[in-house]
């Protein structure tokens, strides 16, 4: 069995003779789609039995992108469930980044090949010194469609720690269903980005999102696939915080677990409290790293001078990627708001139009707030000296612009490629 201490690892498999292909650059701008049931599932407990359920219901097709899968409980439920639809003729494309899921075994991911799943891995790369050295331009999306009818998009990995049973460290965490039209649009998306052949869309599809963001009709049900890229998309979910946020009117909720973004955003969320919008903060206060609450905490002081309300949750880690503006708008997703998810992951969300999830959602983060988080007072934001507040701004456009700066260099540039079982031989 390879494993974690081991100087190669499974992934290093892909380093055989095929070649390399580079990420599928997709210059589309998905468009609104009406008529959607959308259901917000929270933490494993609510996404796995639902994501498990409709895989083994799978009759054609399996299009699955994560960014971690673990060999444990969870991970292994879904090697199972891919492979016995594997064996019932079901065509299935599972993409994995190489950094996430870098601990995964030679046995793991060749049971999945043998079994005719077709495996790729995101930016593969050898360790040095038994150091992982693909730390930079993640696949970070989380995305599961079955049968081209039913999709899953969200913050969840396929691991056993967005369970309650795994203790402490158990992660807070949402994700989506969504059956509808707009599935369609998650679709096409995922074979791009797979590989596989999928229909041109036309030149006035491409451009519906350019007139399309605030004059989408009233009616509930409407969702939009947005997506970042390091190509013709760098900024598209960062440009549609800063839209909506400007547009609120009486309120915006955003809970996320790495919250770093840029002085732009920063501005709008400042001034709309500024203008009497109830702007509420849901932030890590228990991190699984560290280095993410002194991001965060780097913020405070400007934002709750102009009215912002921050509260750290403190149960365990706070894994989501969640907002909702006003009484209808609400996005869910893979997409952090810090210079990783904003300037060099790969990542996608899911926009909805829907007073009744915009509720849902609403309540959920409310109960939270309420009764597992403690307020950021004034008299608590980090501040001090002069030469305080010169190392933190130091600090923090080191941090927004690092990620960048790193990922120019030739070995972080991405790369897409299949597993190859250690025979030499491709199942998939």
């Amino acid at each position: 069995m390879t494993g974690p201490l081991m100087e190669k690892t499974a992934i290093e498999h892909v380093s055989a003779p095929p070649p390399v292909r580079e990420p599928a650059v997709v210059n589309i701008e998905y468009g609104w789609h009406g008529n959607n049931r959308v259901e917000l599932l929270e933490n494993g407990e609510e996404y796995f039995p639902r994501v498990f359920e409709a895989l083994r219901q799978a009759q054609s097709e399996i299009l699955l992108e994560t960014f971690i899968v673990f060999e444990d409980k969870v991970g292994n439920e879904l090697q199972k469930i891919l492979i016995e639809a594997a064996q019932r003729g079901v065509r299935i494309t599972v993409s994995l980044d190489g950094f996430g899921c870098g601990e995964l075994s030679t046995e793991y991911l060749a049971a999945l090949s043998n079994a005719g799943v077709r495996l790729q891995i995101f930016d593969p790369a050898p360790r040095h010194l038994g150091i992982r050295t693909n730390w930079f331009r993640r696949l970070h999306r989380k995305i599961v469609v079955v049968d081209g009818k039913i999709a899953f998009l969200g913050g969840i990995n396929f691991s056993a720690d967005h369970l309650a049973d795994f203790g402490p460290e158990a992660k807070q965490d949402y994700s989506i269903e969504v059956q509808g039209p707009a599935v369609a649009d998650i679709h096409h998306f995922a074979l791009l980005q797979s590989g596989r052949p999928a229909r041109a869309k036309y030149w006035w599809q491409r451009r519906r999102q350019r007139r399309a963001e605030l004059a989408v009709s009233d009616h509930d049900g409407q969702v939009r696939l947005v997506y970042r890229d390091n190509g013709e998309h760098p900024s598209d979910i960062e440009e549609v915080y800063l839209r909506v946020v400007r547009s609120a009117r009486r309120r915006v909720v955003i809970a996320n677990a790495y919250f770093f973004p840029g002085y732009r955003l920063l501005r709008e969320i400042r001034n709309a409290a500024r203008r009497g919008v109830e702007v509420r903060l849901i932030l890590q206060g228990q991190p699984d790293l560290r280095v993410a609450r002194l991001a965060a905490r780097m913020t405070y002081d400007y934002l709750l001078r102009a009215g912002v309300v921050i509260y750290e949750y403190c149960d365990r880690p706070l894994h989501g990627k969640v907002a909702l503006v006003d009484e209808d708008w609400s996005t869910v997703g893979s997409s952090n708001l810090d210079p990783l998810s904003l300037s060099l992951n790969l990542e996608a969300n899911v926009l909805i139009r829907d007073r009744a999830f915009n509720r849902d959602l609403f309540e959920r983060l409310d109960e939270l707030s309420s009764n597992h988080c403690k307020v950021m007072s004034a008299d608590k934001a980090p501040r001090g000296r002069v030469w305080h507040m010169t190392i933190g701004f130091l600090v923090f456009h080191f941090l927004r612009h690092f990620p960048a700066w790193a990922g120019w260099l030739p070995a972080h540039k991405p790369r897409l490629k299949p597993f190859i079982h250690p025979t030499g031989s491709d199942k998939a």
